[in-house]
């Protein structure tokens, strides 16, 4: 459904069997509406209530629109295609914010603002209203998470109180179903360049009896599984970069014999280790090549750089298998000559470190090589034509 022209505001709040605190939030809503004298609507999103919330909204002046997706993001999803207003507010149900009090988000929506976030720090935070798990570590930590990886200027990531002008928000085509459309929303929106803003909001004690749906830690990961796939360039590839790069110098500077660098000595040991880095990183840098074919085959609007679009083009189950198989001949042929080298010598003792020298980078050779084609093959099933 569009919206209209003659509704400007649509105050949407998910719903999950919000019987105890659904009317007083819907009243408030109402009320808002009423005293700004700003045309517009209160819509609930119900995700199965089984409490009678749904009849409760309609008793006080809601409309009421069934979301059979279960989660969050879905609920904040279907809500959001169903909303008649130009902005949308949406909030949670339990009475942990004030809808009486949403003057400063009517404002910098108006003012043209896309997407405008609460900031409850800023407001204030009831005693109580927050666990300390949340207060102290969680919000903070992903949210500086959030805007280190992509440099958005929101200081308050997971707020519940947010405004956002509707049809900007249709355009980032939001996909998540959980907890983690909240991130998804933000960082979606700072990757888009959409004028983003915040505003101070409180965040009171909810009023429910029940536990509250959110799962700490699950859904904290939920939340930071989300971050590190729209990332994979910064936590994985930059860092699998360096690794592979130091791993694979080190070990051939050492195969010419032992290196001492600044008064310190490194040999065969350091060649293992070294060659050890260079397998993680690699997997690194796999893992983020992977990662951000996925997200753009599920259609998450990743920033793609030249260089990628050019290797994603050339990326391929045969181009895999080829550089793989390379790397992986290559340490054959040298494990064929120490072989041979062997049986010349009777298969007798050898000279651990002057063995142990070469042996090393064949060895993580082939497991590159091993790597890169189990790679071309998962890329090869990512890469299969599916119907939607």
């Amino acid at each position: 459904m569009n919206a209209t022209d003659d509704v400007e505001l649509t105050i949407l709040m998910p719903c999950l069997n919000e019987a105890e605190t659904l009317a007083t939030c819907v009243d408030k809503a109402q009320g808002y509406l009423q005293a700004s004298g700003v045309h517009g609507e209160v819509l609930i999103a119900d995700n199965g209530s089984s409490d009678g919330s749904q009849q409760i909204a309609t008793d006080h002046g809601a409309r009421v629109v069934d979301i059979p997706v279960k989660g969050y993001g879905a609920a904040l999803i279907g809500g959001m295609e169903a909303a008649r207003g130009r902005y949308v507010i949406m909030g949670d149900a339990d009475d942990s914010y004030d809808f009486t009090t949403l003057d400063p988000f009517v404002e910098r929506l108006r003012a043209g603002d896309d997407l405008v976030m609460g900031n409850r720090f800023l407001g204030g935070i009831e005693p109580g209203a927050m666990p300390p798990l949340h207060k102290y570590l969680g919000n903070p930590v992903l949210t500086w998470i959030g805007r280190m990886l992509f440099r958005s200027p929101i200081r308050d990531f997971h707020c519940g109180l947010r405004g956002y002008n509707r049809q900007s928000m249709l355009d980032l085509e939001l996909k998540t179903t959980g907890m983690e459309f909240a991130s998804e929303m933000v960082v979606k929106s700072t990757l888009a360049g959409l004028q983003v803003s915040e505003v101070p909001t409180t965040l009171s004690k909810d009023g429910r009896s029940r536990p509250p749906h959110l799962r700490s830690w699950r859904d904290g990961w939920r939340h930071l599984r989300f971050l590190l796939i729209f990332s994979p360039r910064w936590l994985f590839l930059f860092p699998g970069m360096a690794a592979l790069v130091l791993g694979v110098l080190g070990s051939l500077v050492l195969l010419t014999g032992p290196t001492e660098i600044g008064g310190v000595g490194f040999d065969v040991a350091s060649q293992v280790y070294l060659a050890a880095l260079a397998i993680v990183g690699y997997q690194g840098v796999l893992f983020a090549i992977l990662t951000k074919l996925y997200a753009e085959r599920e259609g998450f609007r990743l920033p793609r750089s030249r260089g990628f679009a050019w290797f994603a083009e050339r990326a391929s189950l045969e181009s895999f298998s080829l550089v793989g198989t390379a790397a992986l001949l290559v340490g054959i042929v040298v494990l064929i000559i120490q072989l041979v080298s062997w049986g010349q010598s009777g298969f007798g003792a050898l000279d651990p470190q002057a063995t142990l020298r070469v042996a090393i980078p064949a060895s993580m050779l082939m497991v590159l090589g091993a790597q890169t084609i189990m790679t071309g093959m998962f890329l090869g099933i990512l890469t299969i034509p599916t119907r939607s």
